[in-house]
């Protein structure tokens, strides 16, 4: 059961409710203020380069931050919403975690950018780092929500493509399935701040019409085999609880190790409301031990 700290919290979440048809610039700001205010304070010292015209990244560093470590980091927000700036509190605590520098990307967002051009963000993203002298088992991609799922995309073209790997890579509830059809997405309503309506809206607004089984927008229906381990971590109380632990079955018996954590009564999205519940807490610094074990190695 989830305590009543975390039953109060979820109905301010619940509260935040983007209404369909507005403006896509008036969504952003009202996510970005909203997330923003429950995050930890802290903020990161931070360096903007540019990936190429059209993409930025961030690097994000704290004093614990060792120059060899590096997370590759892709935010959340439905593939519409979000960026570094409305998640530098969560950077900081996970390059704190971690002992390591964040490489946040701002990729592009849809609708301006339908996929599968996320995607292509996220490996120019990863080629940048290796091109500037970061050496692929230096680097972990970690991901959160639709940031989660560009991770898993990472992973798949790079195999696809030959290019090296990283040695493991974090996702944090990610979404692996467009056809949102686990027992779950109906029997979690009362327990998540997101709902099926947004989850339709999101396939809508992301894929552009593109087929919802592609293996990139739905990593669930890829070849998972010889990719690197993976870390999950997914709450009972998600609407994509069902899709996450199918996901987990899959990648694990396509022989990918696979650390498939779970954590109970968790809604969406939890990790970054360190402010607000411990279990947000829990779950990055459980994050910043498996990458410190990685790193370590």
């Amino acid at each position: 059961m989830i305590r009543e700290t975390p039953r109060d919290f979820l109905d301010i979440l619940k509260s935040y409710v983007p209404e369909t048809g507005r403006p896509v610039g008036t969504l952003r700001e009202e996510f970005s203020e909203f997330f923003t205010e429950f995050q930890s304070e802290e903020r990161p010292s931070v360096e903007p380069v540019l990936i190429r015209e059209d993409l930025r990244g961030v690097w994000c560093t704290v004093p614990e931050s060792q120059p060899d470590r590096t997370l590759l980091f892709f935010h959340g927000g439905e593939f519409s919403v979000g960026s570094t700036a409305d998640h530098l509190g969560f950077c900081a605590e996970l390059a704190r975690a971690g002992q390591a520098r964040v490489f946040s990307v701002d990729y592009r967002l849809a609708p301006e950018q339908a996929f599968p051009a996320q995607a292509e963000d996220a490996l120019a993203a990863y080629r940048y780092l290796l091109s500037h002298g970061n050496l692929p088992h230096r680097i972990i991609p970690v991901g959160i929500s639709a940031g989660a799922t560009l991770v898993i995309d990472l992973l798949l073209m790079l195999r696809d493509q030959h290019l090296p790997m990283p040695p493991a890579a974090v996702c944090m509830s990610p979404i692996v399935d467009m056809k949102f059809g686990g027992e779950s997405v109906v029997a979690n309503q009362n327990t998540d701040w997101m709902t099926p309506v947004r989850l339709a809206v999101l396939r809508k607004t992301y894929l552009g019409g593109h087929e919802p089984a592609d293996p990139l927008a739905s990593p669930v229906n890829a070849q998972l085999s010889g990719l690197p381990q993976l870390y999950i971590q997914t709450g009972t109380g998600e609407l994509l609880y069902d899709d996450i632990s199918a996901f987990a079955k899959k990648i694990k018996w396509a022989g990918v190790p696979v650390r498939f954590e779970i954590w109970e009564g968790m809604f969406h999205y939890w990790q970054i409301f360190g402010r607000q519940i411990p279990e947000a807490r829990g779950a990055v610094s459980h994050i910043g031990a498996f990458v410190r074990d990685i790193f370590d190695r």
